[in-house]
């Protein structure tokens, strides 16, 4: 929804309108700020929907192989001829695990300069099929463009806004759109084509509001709890009312890398041989987290990981390492994976320093699949693993959202259910551009009257101000939108009908 949706007609005056125009006023507010990026949203988020039918058709050199039946390459020889094929300063940091028959396999490589970049092999001859940029292929942009403009935090900050603003002018427009007169559920619910002019826009705009109104809602707070200020701030409040993200599930093996040569569970720094209990952990995930500050799973090179995990500390391997120790090959960790349930459509993050450990990143479909598990680099022990069972109850609410808001809980009917909802919310920002382009005055910004004598409408102020409350940021852009409003939109208001 974006302006208007009706408007009451001559006979609907006095008490059954009281509000009407108060609301309709911050309705077009609303509408006249998030319609640009509703259009961003719906066009982005439609296209990131698809990725998995889409970036096949834009890179198939690539990303697609012919099937065989001769077997597949062992993960360190293709691994080894990718790095053979990257500049020798060229750092492998991920290995995206894929069994399709028809799909190439990928390592992503931190360049020099900083810059990330996927090399592709054809898993069967070990031939290299190419490269693309991990921060400029096509999808990473439209996902970047959906969340913050390619503008870094000011247009993260301007997406956030525009979500909450998205809230108000929901529910202001359900309230414009709610029955004033005997109405009968058809003229409420299906447009009438036989109208002319505005009012079949204003009635088309109204009916498609309503349908579109719920899908709206689960977006927005779907998204919400990913964004980089309200999202940051509200997955700290979750965590510290233990409701996010766990602290970890740990296994019966050794917390610490267990150096070659010593026997398990012997303590590498006294040498004396413990029993790894859960009342220790506490204190191993503090020391774990110490050793490798700001280190968080977010700052991994992931494409994307669970929100319950995201602020979760990495541990790492032991401090030190005999000279001859070496990590264990790709291939192991692979076959660990599968042994522990995980075998297809992960990524695994490479160790990045002799106390680095393999991270393993599950991120499925369904939620309740989701698994994230940090294995030790020298011995294979599973240091961390954590799962959807582990997580708070916010936190599997935000997953299941999560996957609802992306297409990927039930297939490629949640991504055309999600493509309805995106587009319809477009053009209803459409509609509502044409109908207030329709009535706008000439030189006038064309904002609907204030009211003689507007009724009190507490539960609208109350309403606003709780959502001030919990969206600090919306909170601050309603008061100046008022301040505006009463200084110095209220001077040139015109009355419309």
């Amino acid at each position: 929804m974006s302006t208007t949706l009706a408007q009451p007609s001559t006979a609907t005056t006095g008490a059954a309108n009281a509000g009407y125009r108060t609301l309709w006023r911050w309705h077009f507010y609303a509408g006249l700020f998030v319609m640009p990026f509703l259009v961003v949203l719906a066009i982005t988020g439609t296209l990131y929907c698809f990725q998995p039918q889409i970036e096949p058709l834009l890179y198939p050199q690539r990303l697609i192989v012919a099937p065989q039946t001769t077997p597949r390459l062992t993960e360190d020889a293709l691994l080894a001829n990718a790095r053979q094929a990257m500049p020798a300063d060229a750092r492998a940091v991920t290995a995206v695990i894929a069994s399709a028959p028809d799909r190439s396999t990928e390592f992503i490589f931190r360049l020099a300069d900083g810059e990330k970049q996927s090399v592709y092999l054809n898993p069967y001859s070990g031939a290299v099929l190419g490269t693309l940029s991990v921060e400029h292929r096509f999808m990473q942009v439209d996902r970047m463009l959906h969340r913050k403009l390619l503008l870094g935090k000011p247009g993260e900050l301007l997406m956030e806004l525009a979500a909450c603003w998205t809230l108000v002018m929901i529910g202001t427009g359900i309230a414009l759109w709610w029955p004033r007169e005997k109405t009968t559920a058809r003229a409420a619910l299906v447009p009438r084509f036989t109208l002319k002019g505005r009012a079949l826009w204003k009635n088309v705009h109204a009916v498609m509001g309503i349908w579109l109104a719920l899908g709206a809602v689960v977006f927005v707070l779907s998204g919400l709890p990913w964004t980089g200020s309200w999202g940051k701030q509200f997955k700290a409040l979750a965590n510290a009312a233990n409701l996010g993200s766990p602290p970890g599930t740990w296994g019966g093996l050794a917390l610490r890398s267990v150096m070659p040569g010593v026997p398990a569970g012997r303590d590498l720094a006294t040498g004396d041989t413990t029993t790894q209990v859960r009342t220790e952990h506490d204190a191993q995930e503090t020391k774990m987290a110490s050793s490798m500050p700001g280190m968080v799973m977010d700052d991994l090179p992931l494409p994307q990981t669970p929100w319950a995990v995201g602020n979760t500390p990495v541990p790492a391997s032991a401090d030190a390492h005999p000279a001859q120790a070496l990590p264990l090959p790709l291939g192991r960790v692979v076959g660990l994976a599968a042994s522990l349930g995980v075998s297809s459509g992960y990524n695994i993050v490479l160790p990045a320093s002799a106390t680095g450990v393999y991270t393993v990143s599950y991120f499925p479909g369904d939620p309740q699949s989701e698994r994230t598990l940090y294995i030790d680099q020298y011995s294979g022990a599973v240091l961390r693993d954590i799962r959807y069972s582990d997580y708070g109850a916010v936190s599997k609410a935000v997953s299941y959202g999560t996957s609802l808001h992306m297409g990927r809980y039930f297939g490629v009917a949640n991504q055309i259910l999600c493509a309805a909802i995106s587009l319809g919310l477009a053009g209803m920002a459409v509609t509502g551009c044409v109908m207030w382009w329709k009535r706008r005055p000439q030189r006038s910004l064309g904002a609907p009257s204030r009211e003689r004598a507007a009724p009190p409408m507490f539960g609208w102020k109350t309403g606003l101000v709780l959502l001030g409350i919990v969206f600090p940021l919306m909170g601050a852009t309603l008061l100046a939108v008022w301040i505006a409003d009463r200084m110095i939109f209220g001077r040139f208001t015109r009355q419309v009908a």
